[in-house]
């Protein structure tokens, strides 16, 4: 165990929370005005994590404190000689199923080739052969008419694999899709091409095994998962300009293009925490 005096870890534990609050505040000041942003509230409406606790720093394992009174009282945490660190055995017996279930998907969507011809019609999908009024995000206008979102939805191959997409098709859409994907074998169908499964899904991970994974690759993941929010609204039937995004036509070859160069800058970013979070969640095994 590497062993952080007081001097040493508080600084990196303020760190934090000041980069969490910069990253949180334009989130926390809409709430606070009652003002509703689609795209970024997403992140703590669909996930749950409160950013609270995005700016609670944790050392993540093989890691000791001093002088850590504050994180001695936190659950799985457990202090040994004036060493404050996380109490593994009582993580595992808690959090050891999601652990393992967690290894399993993104061990397994590390191994994946990666597919980058989906072109966020996922979203196009979700709103197929529906009226406006009944579209998921009604914050947000349409851009595109119910008669073009059919075209381009019967126009295109549609290759969803990602399981917590799929299941919000509408019942139009989901015969169309070529995979079909479910819950229970959700490890099979990943792969790390996908905006969701393979980016997002980082940051929700993280998190579903907080205080197990250290608070820089936590953020880290946030971030990444805005960053892929953000592409898949901007490619989406959505009217995203209101907040001053252009819209990516993946109607067209230029737009098809712009989407897949971005899907795999995310996807590069993405590899790379993956393999971070695999080599601490197998630390906590």
């Amino acid at each position: 165990m590497r062993i952080l005096d007081s001097e040493q870890w508080r600084p990196l534990a303020e760190d934090h929370a000041t980069r969490a609050r910069r990253l949180t505040a334009a989130h926390l000041e809409r709430r606070r005005r009652g003002v509703k942003h689609p795209l970024e509230d997403f992140l703590f409406d669909y996930y749950g994590f409160r950013p609270a606790q995005l700016a609670r720093w944790q050392p993540g394992p093989g890691i000791g404190l001093r002088e850590a009174s504050d994180l001695a009282g936190r659950r799985f945490y457990a202090t040994v000689d004036g060493v404050t660190s996380l109490d593994l055995d009582a993580f595992r017996a808690a959090r050891g199923r999601a652990l393992d279930w967690a290894l399993r998907i993104l061990t397994a969507t590390d191994a994946a080739e990666p597919q980058f011809a989906c072109f966020g019609l996922h979203e196009w999908a979700m709103v197929y052969r529906q009226s406006p009024d009944q579209a998921r995000h009604q914050v947000i206008g349409l851009r595109a008419t119910p008669e073009e979102i059919a075209r381009v939805v019967e126009g295109h191959e549609i290759r969803c694999s990602h399981w917590d997409a799929f299941r919000f098709f509408t019942p139009d859409a989901r015969p169309r899709n070529v995979l079909q994907p479910d819950a229970e074998a959700q490890a099979s169908f990943e792969q790390p091409g996908c905006l969701h499964g393979g980016a997002m899904d980082l940051y929700r991970w993280a998190f579903k095994l907080d205080p197990g994974v250290p608070g820089d690759l936590l953020l880290d993941a946030f971030e990444l998962a805005r960053r892929a929010r953000v592409l898949d609204m901007r490619s989406s039937p959505y009217d995203v300009r209101p907040f001053r995004l252009t819209n990516i036509a993946i109607e067209t070859a230029d737009g098809k293009a712009e989407h897949v160069a971005e899907q795999r800058s995310i996807a590069d970013a993405a590899a790379l925490l993956r393999r971070r979070l695999i080599a601490v969640l197998d630390a906590l095994t």
